[in-house]
């Protein structure tokens, strides 16, 4: 049985790494411009490691 999230996630990810001709270097380098963006438009407070506390480590 095949998993149609993963099946989708792969797709995807195979999509974006052909755009940057499968340079890891690349594809790094963009997902950290996305990710400063998407920080940039948000509320996020950047300075927290993690800004959904659901995600925090428990003792």
């Amino acid at each position: 049985m095949k998993d149609p999230y993963g099946t989708e996630i792969r797709k995807n990810r195979m999509k974006h790494s052909k755009k940057f001709n499968f340079d890891i270097h690349a594809i790094c380098n963009d997902l950290r411009k996305y990710q400063k963006d998407l920080y940039a438009i948000s509320e996020i407070d950047k300075d927290k490691k993690f800004a959904n506390k659901s995600f925090r480590r428990t003792t």
